[in-house]
């Protein structure tokens, strides 16, 4: 069953469980069981015998420690810790009662989250979970739903990340494109100068990137948004109160220090993000070997490594703080438990979503998509929206931007080369911008898990209210893509992407903003 269109089976089973049930540990789980029983011919012993050694693997492979997993798994624990200490503190409250008093409408706080999602553009996750740690406090206080936070976080850290060359996806990419001109002989073109000459294709980021701005101008709460919305500007509950199982939220577990200052949030915050800023750097020159320039910097940098040892670092310094606050306060033990409990949640998911993925890998799914484009006798004209809404369903079933990179680059680089080596840029540049898009979407991308830990949103209320809002961004993204198999140029198809994403704003705007 494997690279075949029963592939798709576990992966098409696992979304719609999520969306029907809202289940997401049982759906991922059902999801893996399906895939290990396609994967061993449904034997049975075979098939718990695969289960372990996916679970095994996420942390042992190769005979070695999967240092890796383990730094980001760390990381989200450290960043609990720091997350309850920071409350307990009191830094939270003292930080939400200074921004009250600055940022006085639910359109300010809301640029918060968008302006930083913006600024923070070296790594999807950091971007994901410092703007939650430094936007949660000023959005919660203007009753901002965590659905919304999350919305505004997850759709401007990957569009971001995806056209800054600076960043690691940036230099990943650059480095898969160096690969694909090389194996076709293309030497007019470097791959940074392919990369630069990308970025305007790239009509997804731009309709989503608009749209979140839209958004907040134009207060757009979209299908089941409105619900979480509602419900917080009314109650001021900001998540749906029949979860109870939200990561990176600590709810009322204990009550926050007196004497509290702004410092005891924004101090652990910054160690954090010169930290780990500054660790990406380090072990980026120091892999680099010599070449220490900006791209191969982050080309080689450590992402999980300076993630872990910066959180490790801002966790200590709040704990440190907060022990040097007089007494009455939490006890220390209490704290420190409830920050890691707030994070399995996100830990349980991540774990589940890596089994799912390599068991979707093993199936070859994101091989039989590809094998369809390659098999297709499309107009090269049309190869862009085609490999859009491709690379788009196997970032949606697979839950993974660069596995999706990886297979989708290559294919549309030889397809393009071998066709009209003149499309190998439009081609390029619709790969990433279909994996952003299938990565908003689904539920088992790690992205979209960091980006709810970040804003203490539930995962499927996430995965769901930001499901309309991708749409709209895909839609006028194919818009732009279909004109330039008509026209062959970039800028009326951009223009007319943002046009369409501009129309639906107002189409959508509620008759109260009128």
């Amino acid at each position: 069953m494997e690279g075949t269109i029963y592939s798709l089976i576990p992966a098409v089973l696992m979304l719609i469980l999520v969306i029907a049930t809202r289940q997401v540990l049982l759906s991922l789980g059902l999801g893996i069981l399906i895939g290990a029983f396609m994967l061993t011919g449904f034997d049975v012993t075979g098939t718990l015998s695969l289960l372990w050694q996916e679970f095994y693997t996420i942390f042992y492979t190769d005979g070695a420690l999967n240092i890796g997993n383990l730094y980001l798994l760390s990381f989200l624990l450290l960043l609990g810790v720091m997350t309850a200490f920071m409350t307990a503190s009191g830094g939270s409250r003292a930080f939400g009662k200074w921004a009250i008093s600055r940022v006085k409408t639910k359109r300010s706080a809301s640029l918060v989250p968008a302006v930083l999602g913006i600024i923070i553009f070296i790594d999807d996750y950091f971007n994901a979970l410092a703007v939650g740690q430094v936007a949660r406090p000023v959005t919660d206080r203007q009753k901002v739903s965590r659905a919304k936070l999350a919305y505004y976080i997850d759709s401007t850290s990957a569009p971001v990340t995806v056209i800054s060359p600076i960043s690691s996806w940036g230099a990943y990419i650059i480095g898969t494109i160096g690969t694909i001109l090389a194996a076709n002989e293309i030497t007019d073109i470097g791959a940074f100068e392919a990369f630069i000459q990308m970025i305007p294709y790239n009509f997804y980021v731009f309709a989503a990137l608009l749209l979140v701005f839209l958004t907040i101008m134009l207060k757009l709460d979209l299908g089941s948004m409105k619900k979480h919305e509602r419900r917080a500007e009314e109650t001021g509950e900001l998540t749906d109160p029949k979860h109870t199982d939200i990561p990176g939220d600590l709810n009322e577990e204990f009550h926050p220090h007196d004497n509290g200052h702004i410092r005891h949030l924004l101090v652990p915050i910054a160690v954090l993000v010169v930290m780990t800023v500054g660790l990406m750097i380090f072990t980026g020159v120091r892999a680099s070997e010599g070449s220490a320039d900006i791209l191969s910097t982050f080309a080689n940098t450590n992402v999980n490594f300076s993630l872990f040892y910066g959180g490790l670092t801002a966790a200590v310094v709040s704990i440190l703080m907060y022990t040097g606050l007089p007494s009455g306060k939490s006890p220390l033990p209490k704290v420190l438990l409830e920050g890691v409990k707030a994070m399995l949640p996100a830990i349980y998911i991540l774990v589940l979503a890596w089994m799912i993925g390599s068991v979707i890998d093993q199936l070859s799914t994101g091989e039989y998509l590809a094998g369809l484009v390659q098999a297709s006798n499309l107009n090269v004209a049309y190869l862009p929206l085609l490999i859009f809404f491709t690379a788009g369903f196997m970032a949606l079933a697979t839950g993974t931007s660069w596995g999706t990179f990886g297979i989708m680059l290559p294919i549309a680089g030889e397809i393009a080369a071998v066709t009209d080596p003149s499309f190998i840029v439009p081609a390029l540049s619709a790969v990433l911008a279909g994996s952003v898009f299938g990565d908003h979407c689904s539920p088992i991308s790690d992205t979209t898990i960091l980006s709810s830990t970040g804003a203490g949103s539930h995962h499927i209320d996430h995965v769901l209210t930001q499901l309309p809002y991708a749409i709209i961004a895909a839609v006028a993204a194919s818009t732009g893509y279909f004109l330039f198999a008509l026209l062959e140029s970039v800028l009326v198809p951009l223009l007319a992407t943002l046009l369409v994403v501009v129309a639906a704003g107002f189409l959508f705007k509620p008759e109260t903003n009128s």
